[in-house]
């Protein structure tokens, strides 16, 4: 499969995760002007060390500058557009007319892709956008494969990028103003609440104006999580969507954790590497997410909405990361509680995945040995017959 995986990264320690797992390119978000303005960002010594890294590997780095800017941003907007640029970064993900027009200008050499956010739908506004010089299209999550594989007959020279994993927006493509209505945070400029994702509730008013008792909201009396989107999983597709002209395989999850991000690349990785898909749909339920939906991906779809509960929990527990690996002994920093005799399966892009091993002893880095690693993110070496590396994972079946 020749298509690119491309992976979030929040963070460096991610964008490390990202690129070890398989990525072939990560996006990433400045300090501004990114829809993930609470996640960690980099700062921009810190974008052009990631490129550095990336292209050291043969990989690449989108930076993120999707906000619909206001007339108050452009000064920032071209010091920060000239910036990237000077990174060395392979392109700039943007929304929003006007920071296309001013990359052009103040950018020219700063290729362009262009964010789900602006909300492509068919084959002219594929078409308009490349003749402003995008030269791909994130596009529209409500898309169907085959209004994808229209759009590229139509221009078949434009790059393709569809998301393939992760949490759906309940508004078109994440143009949502629920978050700056509830909360005063706005989500078109990165600081969105995600109140998508609440529990809600009504209390009806009496005529006389008195409020009655909180009631839980119900519809269908399946559950109160009414704005709820369930997540998408089109692991078992990518064959068709690549048939379709998509040319770059999009993970959602600057937010996520670098363990999800691992266990969902390596996923995807190995799939796109020739791997059944059917024996890796149950990676992507070792990890906590939602129900998991092919969105519009073959038509009409009326059972997006998750209305059970906000997130359904891992068939897995996190147990540790993988500091060093040597002569067969393990240094590990806790992240879950483990103790001697419990059996730990390997997450990792070696050839060691999927690998179980049982804890015969554990050891504090003073020498003592314990039963019990309780110490969160403590430090413990345990003797570990698979070979490992920094970076690997160790999991537990069965969650927490």
């Amino acid at each position: 499969m020749k298509a690119e995986l491309l992976a979030p990264a929040g963070n460096f320690e991610k964008l490390n995760t990202a690129l070890n797992f398989g990525a072939d390119a990560v996006y990433i978000g400045g300090k501004n002007f990114s829809l993930r303005a609470f996640a960690d960002n980099f700062s921009l010594e810190e974008m052009e060390n990631a490129v550095s890294l990336a292209h050291g590997m043969g990989k690449k780095v989108y930076v993120t500058a999707n906000v619909f800017a206001k007339n108050a941003d452009f000064g920032a907007l071209k010091e920060y557009l000239q910036a990237v640029a000077q990174t060395g970064a392979d392109a700039a993900i943007v929304s929003d007319p006007g920071v296309v027009y001013l990359a052009k200008q103040v950018a020219p050499n700063l290729s362009l892709h262009l964010s789900t956010q602006a909300n492509t739908t068919n084959r002219y506004s594929a078409r308009f956008w490349k003749e402003q010089g995008v030269e791909r299209i994130v596009l529209a999550r409500e898309l169907s494969i085959a209004e994808i594989a229209q759009i590229h007959e139509f221009e078949p020279s434009l790059e393709l990028e569809a998301f393939v994993h992760g949490a759906m927006c309940i508004s078109y493509s994440g143009r949502c103003l629920l978050s700056d209505y509830l909360d005063g945070r706005q989500s078109n400029r990165g600081a969105c609440v995600q109140a998508c994702r609440w529990k809600y509730e009504v209390r009806p008013v009496k005529p006389t104006g008195e409020s009655g008792a909180w009631q839980e909201v119900e519809q269908d009396d399946r559950g109160t999580f009414v704005f709820n989107s369930k997540d998408l999983n089109m692991l078992s597709h990518l064959n068709e969507l690549e048939k379709a002209g998509v040319s770059s395989f999009k993970i959602e999850g600057r937010m996520k954790s670098g363990y999800y991000l691992a266990t969902v690349i390596n996923a995807y990785r190995r799939v796109m590497d020739g791997a059944l898909a059917e024996e890796f749909q149950k990676e992507l339920c070792a990890v906590a997410h939602r129900d998991y939906t092919t969105a519009y991906a073959f038509g009409e779809n009326k059972e997006t909405v998750n209305y059970t509960n906000s997130q359904t929990q891992g068939d897995y527990a996190y147990i540790a990361d993988v500091l060093d690996y040597q002569n067969g002994l393990a240094t590990l920093e806790m992240r879950n509680r483990f103790l001697v005799g419990d059996e730990l399966e390997i997450l990792s892009p070696s050839s060691s995945f999927g690998k179980t091993f049982r804890v015969e002893e554990i050891t504090l880095p003073n020498g003592e040995k314990t039963l019990d690693a309780k110490l969160v993110q403590g430090h413990y070496t345990v003797p570990c017959p698979h070979p490992l590396q920094k970076g690997d994972y160790l999991r537990r079946k069965g969650g927490k």
